[in-house]
């Protein structure tokens, strides 16, 4: 995979609307007045037709809500999916951060609201959310599996807006029925696909000598892990799945195969992402949605970087707990000061696998092309 770097948002790489017009890019000719005034209609339509991303490409925004989750999907039939919701606050800060991204991107409703699981840093931002946003589906993997008071009342106040929308009961193998991309689930209620996906099922060689880890029992194990295609990019979201379920997906064999893109599980934090887990994905680019002082661990950050395929890795902040070696250089880091600005990272994805990563805080973009 190629990658290019560019800075602002003009240029012959990354073509835009400005003011509703048609950005004409820099370009060299060699040609005379009348020439070009000739061929001025053709490279005005070419511009043009160059410049309505929204209109053909999948755009995904990863959300600052300081090491939770909100990732948001927007297909080019005008389908959304949103993977989480944030903290619960008060003030409903991660869902107005969800409005903010939902408003970028022309979307004023929530077609699919997935909760990978019931921890507060997910499910959390539920009620808030639906104080902004119409949320038509709610998928899950069916009943909370963790007791405790809190865990009950976290959870009793999500079913209460899940009645008002249609329910999903995501099960390994299912199909989400978004319209616009395809979503496959490979994890839920602590089970996972059975048989590798198409194209698929080679062995995975750094199984050999690796135990599967001890089964983890809170509601992190319970994930339910997605595998989004668009044309011919892929890329997965695990939520907070652990080492253990990762095992089961990629050992001995590797049921996911190679991905473009992933979305680092847990944040980061050690329970997840294992090296058997990450090789066997080998993604090209990785986007790890950590806070200033939760997750972007940097061992877990030393396993992506080791991985072969792995061109960068960009952070929504940078990790207070890990050295300068252990983050990514501050072009690649949305928020770098721990007072956070709230600022995510874009992606927006071409039917044959090219995808644009943009950093909200600079503006800082890089784009990555199918091999």
């Amino acid at each position: 995979m190629a990658s290019v770097d560019t800075y602002g948002l003009s240029g012959p790489a990354v073509p835009r609307h400005a003011g509703g017009r048609c950005a004409i890019l820099p370009f060299r000719v060699h040609a005379t007045i009348f020439e070009v005034r000739r061929l001025l209609p053709v490279l005005l339509a070419l511009a043009c037709a160059r410049a309505l991303p929204a209109a053909r490409n999948l755009e995904i925004y990863s959300i600052d809500v300081e090491g939770g989750q909100a990732t948001l999907f927007v297909t080019p039939a005008g389908e959304s999916l949103l993977v989480d919701a944030g903290w619960p606050r008060p003030d409903h800060r991660d869902a107005g951060r969800i409005a903010a991204a939902a408003k970028a991107a022309g979307v004023r409703k929530i077609d699919y609201l997935l909760i990978t699981h019931y921890h507060n840093d997910h499910v959390g931002g539920v009620q808030g959310l639906a104080g902004k946003l119409p949320i038509l589906h709610f998928v899950d993997h069916g009943a909370q599996t963790e007791a405790g008071k809190d865990a009950g009342i976290l959870y009793n106040e999500y079913l209460a807006f899940r009645a008002k929308g249609q329910h999903i009961l995501a099960k390994p193998g299912d199909t989400i029925p978004i319209k616009g991309m395809d979503v496959k689930v490979l994890s839920a209620a602590g089970q996972v696909i059975g048989a590798p996906l198409a194209g698929a099922g080679e062995p995975n060689p750094a199984c050999e000598g690796y135990e599967r880890p001890p089964a983890d029992t809170t509601e992190n194990g319970q994930s339910v892990g997605v595998l989004i295609a668009f044309g011919e990019f892929r890329m997965v979201d695990m939520g907070d799945l652990t080492k253990d379920r990762e095992y089961d997906l990629v050992c001995p064999v590797n049921k996911i195969g190679r991905v473009d893109l992933y979305l680092v599980s847990h944040h980061g934090m050690p329970m997840s992402g294992s090296a058997a887990f990450v090789g066997a994905l080998d993604p090209h680019v990785a986007i790890v949605n950590n806070g200033p002082r939760k997750g972007g661990d940097a061992a877990t950050w030393q396993t992506i970087r080791d991985t072969r395929g792995v061109l960068d890795i960009w952070q929504l902040h940078y990790a207070m707990g890990a050295d300068k070696q252990h983050n990514a250089p501050d072009t690649f880091i949305a928020n770098i000061d721990e007072k956070c600005e709230a600022k995510w990272i874009q992606v927006s994805v071409q039917k044959d696998g090219t995808f644009l990563v943009v950093n909200g805080r600079n503006r800082f973009q890089k784009i990555y092309t199918k091999k």
